[in-house]
């Protein structure tokens, strides 16, 4: 599995509508084969700031960086970003979903 972490802070325009900005982007990577997951939060400490995590098979990466959509998002994330984003990117040999969390249960 890889596993992506994205801090990106938008403009102040568009820190708001921002999800609505990046929907076409997260839907269309969403229904890439490979993915695992590709979720947005916004950070509730700091309200100008989304975290995007991410997560693809092994062999799905190459298809998503070069995809269409791919391509227009790095047109797209330029204009609507105050900075470039930081990354967290992990490659977990032999993961290839979710697990439980084994330190509690809830029952």
């Amino acid at each position: 599995m890889i596993l992506i972490n994205v801090r990106f802070r938008p403009k102040p325009e568009y820190v708001e509508n921002f999800r609505e900005k990046v929907d076409a982007f997260t839907q269309a990577t969403r229904a890439e084969e490979g993915c695992i997951f590709f979720d947005w939060a916004r950070n509730t400490d700091d309200p100008n700031e989304y975290i995007l995590n991410e997560a693809f098979q092994d062999d799905a990466a190459e298809a998503h960086v070069n995809s269409q959509h791919f391509k227009d998002a790095q047109e797209m994330f330029p204009e609507i970003l105050a900075e470039t984003p930081q990354i967290i990117n992990t490659l977990i040999e032999g993961k290839t979903e979710w697990d439980r969390m084994a330190e509690f249960q809830v029952k």
